[in-house]
């Protein structure tokens, strides 16, 4: 199955999702090449990038779980197809 290079950006607002949202990396942590989180506490947020090596709609499937849930923003950003 072909895979795609992506970094998932995922902004927390509500400190409630982060348990959600853990089980979800920790779901799909075998596509995960790495993530970084950020605690930026002046403005009340988390922010948090995801890096993956999954199929496309793994990749989407990922994102939109972590987008419905609530406090929780996430997109997807798609590297070229020729890598």
């Amino acid at each position: 199955m072909e895979t795609r290079v992506a970094v998932l950006a995922v902004i927390v607002r509500e400190d409630a999702a982060v348990t959600a949202l853990n089980d979800l990396l920790h779901q799909y942590g075998s596509y995960i090449i790495g993530r970084m989180g950020i605690p930026y506490r002046q403005r009340g947020v988390n922010i948090i990038s995801v890096a993956l090596d999954a199929p496309q709609d793994v990749i989407s499937a990922l994102s939109g779980k972590l987008g419905r849930l609530p406090g929780i923003t996430a997109k997807t950003v798609y590297a070229p197809e020729t890598l």
